[in-house]
């Protein structure tokens, strides 16, 4: 005996209460989360009005946005001032160094998992910069590991310093006697001095490239550097005009790195909190906490990557423009 199934409501022909439940749910969390929100901006304003109140820190300057990016020294190793700087390098180089050799580890001629599939979209990803930017087999072997660790490395740099540690050793609070750093966010790369020393290591390289390939010969050198059918008439510009391009890739490479991170993490502060701070208003920290929120994981999900993309594949391009011909 045949039974006869009742058609779809129209609009939702395969839907099923499973489906819709998911949907359900995730809408109600939505509405509960945007209606504590708006309580607590009503709140904060009917308690404590409109009108900002400084704090004493703020009205006298001890308290700067920028308090959270300098490096207060906390011990000295010989040469080395140990400050937080240093500690989130240090970290980013074990890391770095771990990931490298647990993949090492792992990396089998088929597929077993999630973790495989990663890493093999990791080596195309890395392989395609240096495929498809380095002219020759030789350079892309040589530089291969290089471009491939710098990725990694820039991308754990970056993301470390979206999770919040107790490196904030200027404002600092007590547990049983014990003065305890505050926890903040902080990356490497928001000081100049970390971008700046990977991008000089590149600027090394691709110049020592262009020097080999030219033989050695300086004068080959610098006339590597010019266009090929340039106006004999434009040539003295056309050459200022390259020199100042070819020493601007240093300061592109760093500053593309270290201004994108530092603009991001201040964003984040500023939505985060400190803007009310600067301008005495608790209502207006809370105003702006889901844009502090949607900043952070913006950054840590897309920029945190795409920055470490970019300058290493722009890295790859400078190597392999060293030894092309134009």
């Amino acid at each position: 005996m045949s039974t006869i199934t009742a058609p779809a409501p129209s609009g939702t022909p395969n839907q099923t209460p499973e489906d819709a439940q998911p949907k359900s749910n995730a809408k109600k969390l939505l509405l509960g989360i945007g209606g504590f929100w708006l309580v607590g901006l009503i709140f904060f304003i009917a308690v404590l009005g409109f009108k900002g109140h400084k704090n004493a820190a703020v009205a006298s300057g001890a308290f700067s946005p920028t308090n959270e990016f300098k490096l207060d020294t906390w011990f000295a190793l010989g040469p080395v001032d140990f400050n937080k700087g240093v500690l989130y390098v240090l970290l980013a180089a074990a890391i770095t160094l771990g990931l490298l050799l647990y993949m090492a580890r792992r990396l089998k001629q088929r597929p077993t998992g999630r973790l495989q599939v990663a890493i093999e979209l990791f080596y195309n990803l890395t392989s395609s910069m240096t495929g498809e930017n380095l002219p020759s087999r030789q350079m892309q072997r040589k530089y291969f590991p290089l471009i491939a660790t710098l990725f990694i490395f820039i991308l754990v740099t970056n993301l470390i310093g979206y999770i919040p540690l107790p490196v904030n050793s200027v404002d600092k609070f007590t547990i049983f006697g014990a003065h305890i750093p505050s926890f903040q966010i902080f990356a490497a790369d928001t000081n100049v001095a970390f971008p700046l020393m990977l991008a000089l290591v590149m600027f090394l390289l691709f110049s020592y490239e262009r020097l080999k390939h030219n033989h050695w010969n300086p004068i080959a050198f610098l006339r590597s550097l010019m266009p090929s059918g340039a106006p004999g008439g434009l040539m003295p510009l056309i050459f200022v005009i390259e020199i100042l391009s070819y020493f601007l890739r240093l300061i592109s490479l760093t500053v593309r790195l270290w201004a994108n991170l530092l603009a991001g993490h201040m964003l984040i502060a500023f939505m985060g909190g400190e803007l009310g701070v600067l301008v005495g208003s608790p209502w207006v920290q809370w105003l702006l906490l889901p844009l502090g929120i949607v900043m952070f994981v913006f950054e840590a999900v897309l920029i945190a990557g795409l920055q470490a993309f970019i300058f290493s594949i722009l890295s790859a391009i400078y190597l392999g423009d060293a030894v092309s011909e134009h």
